[in-house]
């Protein structure tokens, strides 16, 4: 299985770009917010990859970070969602845009990526509701320190409790994951619920 790309762009176009490694060049299927990332032809590109094998084909995903390719397989899970859904989803919505819009239940923002209807965008909304606080967290970029990128993976895995938490103090679902969301930078250090939490209070009392 392809996990990672890392080499020259050849081209790409509003779907897919063609990544050359070691004189091998790779059609990978992107999301229009990954393919406005990449650079200018001849230039050297990074994808995460999504390798999905058929009895017919052999497709390749790329996502220049972790938590696109990371809502990418979580979306294909509710049912009617294929690939090419999942992209447009991704290219309409940015992965804490589409975290905040399943937790606040909000159909209509979902429903603004092209092919989702209303079924369709209230399963996503139903399916995910608990999966969206594990991954409200910004993206974190193939560019990012191994250090930064633990500290993200760290604070993340109490992202939901800290939500729950705010929730839980009279604030709204979805401004509670854009405080929590925001707050992460400053509270990742600690790796602990109680400093998000404070963090996400700041945040909001900032608003």
């Amino acid at each position: 299985m392809i996990a990672r790309l890392h080499g020259t762009l050849i081209s790409s176009d509003t779907e897919s770009a063609v990544i050359d490694v070691g004189g091998v060049g790779y059609l990978v299927f992107c999301s229009a917010r990954t393919l406005r990332t990449l650079p200018a032809d001849g230039g050297a590109a990074t994808v995460v990859v999504e390798t999905h094998v058929r009895e017919d084909h052999i497709h390749l995903y790329g996502f220049t970070t972790e938590n696109e390719r990371a809502w990418f397989r979580t979306l294909l899970s509710v049912q009617g969602v294929g690939a090419r859904m999942a992209l447009a989803v991704l290219s309409t919505l940015s992965p804490d845009e589409l975290s905040m819009a399943i937790a606040a239940d909000d159909k209509a923002v979902l429903r603004r990526a092209p092919g989702v209807g209303p079924k369709v965008a209230g399963r996503i909304a139903a399916e995910l509701k608990d999966k969206a606080a594990g991954l409200a967290i910004g993206p974190i970029t193939l560019a990012a320190s191994s250090n930064q990128a633990a500290a993200i993976d760290e604070s993340s895995v109490t992202t939901g409790e800290a939500v729950s938490a705010l929730v839980n103090l009279g604030y709204g679902r979805s401004e509670a994951f854009s405080a929590v969301a925001a707050a992460v930078g400053d509270a990742s250090a600690n790796g602990d619920v109680a400093a998000l939490i404070r963090a996400g209070l700041k945040e909001l009392s900032a608003q």
